[in-house]
């Protein structure tokens, strides 16, 4: 196994999160290459995990806590950490160590670059990016918000615990028609996937729906916001772990459609 930083021609593979093989993936447009673009001149990171075949099987992202969708300072945190499970494309290489190694690789680098600490988001269900996981590997819970857990591994005496941003601000419904909002951040293909279903759902209603696409990558409209990527239908959100359907915010948006005769 071999860990080598991201580059140029690894970088479309990075942008799908190794899926370049899914259709899906597709339908996120181009939010993750911009935001690559523009998170290079904001300390992002990213490594890249190869077999012995020189395969890439597993990838992992980390920034400046700062320019994170948490609240800290002195930290670099992981946006997530990714090894390929899927039998299409690529094939599985989970259970070979790839995430252990991309973890250590990171906790290095933020060592070497000046860092009081690394920290990382999870579920405290057993799904993606679990908090479990995370704890085996010496992180401790910092916050909790629900169901996402922020975690963290201090590395000096005078590190400061992370903190979920709390403040969240609330659509505001247009009268006489049905308001879909949708916060779009870049940094998730699978956000990306379902900002871009909601503005083609919205799209499909004519006048009778109004789509409001909020753009969270700046950093004072993401701490309004509270959250980087959400979908709000008259100001109901819809749960977006796993990214939702077309089909099924479509409906969403139809059941209020119908409420307004």
């Amino acid at each position: 196994m071999k860990i080598v930083s991201l580059s140029p021609e690894h970088e479309p593979l990075y942008c799908a999160c190794l899926e370049d093989w899914s259709d899906e993936m597709k339908e996120a447009g181009d939010h993750k290459a911009q935001w690559l673009e523009k998170m290079r001149r904001k300390g992002l990171r990213v490594k890249l995990a190869l077999d012995d075949k020189g395969v890439i099987g597993g990838m992992i992202q980390y920034v400046p806590v700062e320019e994170s969708f948490v609240e800290g300072r002195g930290l670099y945190f992981i946006h997530c950490i990714w090894v390929h499970g899927h039998r299409q494309g690529r094939g599985n290489f989970q259970k070979r160590g790839m995430g252990t190694a991309l973890l250590e690789a990171a906790e290095k680098d933020a060592r070497v670059l000046g860092a009081n600490g690394i920290a990382a988001w999870g579920m405290a269900i057993p799904v993606f990016m679990r908090a479990s996981w995370f704890k085996k590997h010496g992180y401790k819970k910092a916050d909790a918000l629900g169901m996402q857990i922020l975690l963290w591994k201090p590395f000096t005496e005078d590190a400061v615990p992370p903190r979920w941003n709390r403040d969240k601000k609330k659509p505001v419904p247009e009268p006489g028609r049905v308001t879909v909002t949708a916060l779009v951040n870049g940094w998730c293909p699978g956000m990306n996937m379902a900002f871009e279903r909601a503005k083609r759902a919205a799209s499909e209603f004519g006048d009778k729906v109004t789509f409001h696409a909020v753009d969270t990558f700046d950093r004072g409209v993401l701490k309004e916001w509270g959250e980087p990527d959400a979908i709000f239908v008259d100001g109901k959100g819809i749960r977006m772990g796993p990214p939702p359907s077309l089909d099924k915010i479509r409906k969403a948006i139809a059941r209020r459609v119908k409420k307004l005769g």
